[in-house]
């Protein structure tokens, strides 16, 4: 892949050099094309990168960083890949530093801290993986899920107080109310009980295995999720993903600074190296949607063999828009409104899927909401806040 980056300062990367080390965390080498992104730092500028604990969770990050406040850990991370919601709440309580990348205008400022102290890597959008050999039509919208073809077939991937199923139902309530966040979740509640009444929704979580067994057919997930259910499962089943035309909704990861890094010099450079635009389409390429696609596809830089499954996202007039990014302030109002009100305006929980289960067979009117009458426990090891 031949495309240009900018150069970073020649002063910062002398400075890093000298440091000649970086603290990296909770980075799996396949995850977003990580592997060839460290790779390419450490041929780039000739530091040593030390991969700490790459499975590791946001809120493990944040303790590694407070254990290596109050003295000299060499393996205190430098910098931190983390959710939203953890970058905020790191950045109130101190454990971030500043720093600006060169690419900083052209990230979204929904998707940024004004001050630099954190700032999207890349993101998700909310999409429908759908069985296309249990469905017949495709649904293009949220709306269309309302149809009595989809009786007993939508799923949501994630419990009621997952950040995924949070999102979701904002999504399907910016759809309503044609992007106003003002009474999306409250209007997105109001979508689900109205799939519940006419038995559409499923209300068990929705995995792999329940898209190709035809339990949940129709799957609400992040897209890069959806497009590795689809290539894993070819052969077995034929999975297109769809992106809704309205209510789309994007889940952003973090990056930032630790405020006691021990190499900060380092820690700006591989800032300067994610954000580059390189990076950024090895992110596009293993399925993640780099933080600043809309500002590299608006400059061409967005190779034809990375565009092709690319999920469109157009207005009625065919152009490119951005998806929604939520501040967090929306999302914590959204998750109040969501789990408070779920109970008693949707009215069932989402459960783990059964173990066992007989295949319900490509859908048709005739299945009734009456297959969904068991009760399956919740899912043991499952975390609410994913």
């Amino acid at each position: 892949m031949n495309v240009a980056a900018a150069s970073p300062p020649d002063d910062l990367v002398a400075a890093a050099r000298k440091e000649g080390r970086l603290v990296v965390m909770a980075l799996p080498r396949d995850w977003c094309g990580y592997g060839r992104i460290i790779d390419g730092f450490k041929a780039e500028y000739g530091l040593s990168v030390d991969e700490r604990d790459p499975q590791a969770a946001s809120a493990e990050e944040l303790d590694a960083i407070r254990a290596g406040r109050d003295k000299i850990d060499a393996q205190a991370p430098d910098v931190v890949d983390v959710g939203l919601p953890f970058a905020a709440s790191a950045k109130d309580e101190g454990l971030l530093q500043p720093y600006k990348v060169s690419a900083w205008e052209t990230i979204p400022d929904r998707a940024r801290d004004p001050d630099g102290y954190w700032y999207g890597g890349y993101y998700g959008v909310l999409v429908f993986a759908v069985n296309a050999d249990r469905v017949s039509r495709l649904p293009k919208d949220w709306a269309d899920l309302a149809s009595a073809e989809y009786r007993d077939a939508i799923g949501i991937a994630g419990d009621t107080g997952s950040n995924q199923a949070i999102l979701t139902v904002l999504a399907a309530g910016l759809s309503v109310t044609k992007g106003n966040m003002e009474d999306a979740a409250q209007q997105g509640l109001d979508f689900f009980a109205g799939l519940q009444r006419t038995g559409n929704f499923v209300p068990r979580m929705g995995t792999t295995e329940s898209l190709a067994n035809g339990r949940t057919p129709v799957l609400v997930h992040w897209d890069y999720l959806a497009f590795g259910d689809r290539d894993a499962l070819k052969g077995r089943a034929r999975i297109e993903v769809v992106r809704p035309r309205t209510g789309a909704v994007a889940g952003v990861y973090a990056q930032a600074i630790s405020a006691f890094a021990r190499h900060p010099n380092a820690a700006r450079l591989w800032m300067e190296h994610v954000y580059s635009d390189e990076a950024q389409l090895i992110m596009l390429q293993a399925r993640c949607q780099p933080i600043r696609l809309d500002a590299l596809l608006r400059a061409g830089k967005v190779p034809a063999s990375l565009q092709q499954d690319l999920p469109h996202l157009d207005d009625d007039s065919g152009k490119r828009v951005e998806p929604v990014f939520p501040t967090l302030e929306e999302q914590e109002r959204a998750r109040d409104i969501i789990i408070k009100g779920w109970d008693s305006i949707v009215g069932v929980p989402i459960e783990c899927q059964p173990a066992e289960q007989p295949d319900p067979g490509p859908i048709s009117q005739e299945r009734t909401a009456g297959q969904l009458a068991a009760r399956a426990p919740q899912c043991p090891g499952v975390s609410s806040v994913q």
